[in-house]
């Protein structure tokens, strides 16, 4: 299904990105190969395919919970671009009330 520039724009509209004349072009290629793929995998005969949740058996596969030291303090502030008295200084952000 090919697209065309002005569908490719108005997309582009839709996600609030300027796109030049040129990416208008490419992108236009490269969304129509997608939606080719699509109508490919559309014609797939999946009737007597049962509902896949997911395909590896693993259920619930989180590690352990171990207890470890903590970080020291000063390698965890190291890349800060602000700190006071061992604690990350950040923009306030909200308001106060009048």
């Amino acid at each position: 299904m090919a697209l065309t520039r002005q569908e490719v724009a108005h997309i582009a509209d839709l996600a609030k990105l300027s796109l030049t004349e040129s990416e208008v072009e490419h992108f236009r290629e490269q969304l129509s190969a997608i939606l080719d793929y699509m109508t490919m995998l559309q014609r797939i005969d999946t009737e007597h395919v049962a509902p896949t949740a997911q395909v590896s058996g693993i259920s619930n596969a989180a590690r352990p919970d171990v207890v470890r030291p903590a970080l020291p303090v000063e390698d965890v502030l190291a890349n800060a671009p602000a700190r006071k008295d061992g604690y990350f200084c950040v923009p306030p952000v909200l308001e106060e009330a009048p």
